[in-house]
């Protein structure tokens, strides 16, 4: 895999060797993370939606699971950092990433690029939630591929109703 991404700053190495045995053909066109079928991706065929949240902080990535747990239909997944992320990607299919763009190591930014540059991965939706609401993080993290935009603080039933426009409210169920 001779892919590059982000600021080249040396993750590139590690990322490759996580994803070598990462295979298969994703769809190809249309919106970011619009349409995104795991089933046909990842010859998924439970109802369960499966969310990775990475957030570099615990308490906010408890706070996004608290925040879609009380609705059926989603199990999740955590990590804490941009390179376990794409570990997590590697070695399961998901069909949510709920994303920070601070992070250590591999930046957000730089996880929403590397899952659009794989064919698997490419449409994928991704939720980015972070403190930086100034308009450039907004318009970098869409140009990068973001499917969504949020900044913390946020109210469950706004995260609720980005994850339903992702998902389909049929993937969401309230209990």
């Amino acid at each position: 895999m001779n892919r590059s991404f982000g600021r080249g700053n040396g993750c590139r190495r590690v990322v490759t060797f996580f994803l070598t045995g990462v295979a298969g053909q994703g769809a190809r066109s249309g919106e970011f993370g619009k349409g995104f079928d795991a089933k046909r991706c990842h010859g998924k065929k439970n109802t369960v939606r499966d969310v990775l949240v990475v957030d570099d902080s615990k308490v906010m990535r408890e706070m996004v699971v608290a925040c879609l747990r009380a609705h059926g239909g989603l199990k999740f997944t955590h990590a804490a950092s941009g390179l376990e992320a794409i570990e997590q990607l590697s070695l399961a299919p998901f069909d949510l990433v709920v994303l920070d763009l601070n992070m250590p190591d591999i930046g957000g930014i730089e996880v929403v690029e590397f899952v659009r540059s794989q064919d698997t991965l490419r449409q994928l939706p991704i939720i980015v939630v972070t403190t930086r609401g100034d308009e450039a993080s907004r318009s970098r993290a869409l140009e990068a591929g973001a499917s969504r935009f949020m900044t913390k603080p946020f109210t469950p039933e706004a995260l609720l109703s980005e994850v339903r426009a992702l998902l389909g409210s049929e993937a969401v169920q309230a209990r």
